[in-house]
């Protein structure tokens, strides 16, 4: 078994989300483990699983109903995108290995050309360039000024590009602040984040949320074994308070491994949506039984 966790470029409508989550699961074998929409970053997340074949093709049929309803030329929000189906990575479970994800990721992409005509880049583990491999890299403006993986366009132009990949487990966890101030939350994420000398494996960054009058620290953990979850807690909130704010609030995005809640309870456990289902083996067991 493979999961599946892709990203689109649309979280207001719920209509074309919908479409989007029953275009996947309309092939056999595709185990739809949950999907949820953002509306001040304008994306939603699907997860889903099965055996490689069939998650591949599901992930092909959610980039194809993607680009059929979302033009990107119309499109605001305040996360960072360039595709309709703007992220899609395959994560090896229990039993699967990083290379069928690599090969998955190969097929999807092969596939997503050919059927649609948006191009597609690889990234993470499934790169064929060296300078791919970081997700934020291919997002610059004008890629990196090469050709595509497959396609004969840098972007359609109203779906954009697909970025698909190949990667471990990655935990998606956003912190609100009880500030409107994104100047805050962007200092905040400096400070914590791989690239700007903070802690290992993180990787942040500050956006303002319109629905909740607040700023917000985004974060993604790319390694959670490595991650001192509650150390990150405690700087996000130390920084908070030395800027004159607070933490208000926080969330998890998708699922979380059950390794990675038993290494850190009381962190995943303050997110406002956090329940049983939200860890990752327990809600595959809940849909097979």
């Amino acid at each position: 078994m493979i999961e599946c966790v892709p990203n689109f470029s649309e979280g207001c409508d719920e209509g074309v989300v919908s479409s989007i989550v029953e275009a996947i699961g309309s092939g056999r074998g595709v185990l739809l483990l949950g999907w949820e929409m953002d509306r001040d970053h304008n994306r939603s997340v699907v997860t889903f699983a099965g055996e490689p074949e069939a998650v591949v093709e599901g992930a092909i049929r959610g980039a194809g109903r993607a680009a059929e309803l979302i033009d990107l030329t119309r499109h605001e929000g305040v996360h960072p995108r360039v595709g309709a189906a703007d992220v899609i990575p395959f994560v090896p479970l229990k039993g699967s290995t990083i290379e069928q994800c690599i090969d998955a990721a190969h097929l999807a992409g092969v596939e997503i050309w050919n059927r649609f005509r948006v191009p597609v880049y690889f990234y993470e583990s499934a790169a064929k360039v060296a300078g791919r491999k970081r997700l934020e890299r291919v997002r610059r403006t004008g890629f990196d000024g090469l050709p595509p993986d497959f396609g004969d366009v840098p972007a359609h132009p109203a779906a954009g590009a697909a970025v698909v990949g190949a990667r471990p487990l990655l935990i998606a966890f956003n912190i609100n602040l009880a500030t409107r101030d994104v100047e805050i939350a962007r200092t905040i994420a400096k400070k914590i984040r791989e690239s700007s000398g903070g802690f290992p494996f993180v990787k942040a960054i500050g956006l303002p949320l319109a629905s909740r009058d607040c700023a917000q620290v985004s974060m993604n953990f790319v390694n959670f074994a490595e991650t001192p979850f509650d150390q990150v807690w405690n700087s996000v909130e130390r920084e908070a308070s030395r800027l004159g704010t607070s933490i208000a609030s926080s969330q998890l995005i998708g699922f979380v491994p059950r390794r990675a809640f038993e290494q850190a309870p009381d962190f995943f456990g303050r997110a406002e949506n956090f329940n049983e289902s939200r860890i990752l083996e327990t809600r595959i067991a809940q849909l097979l039984k």
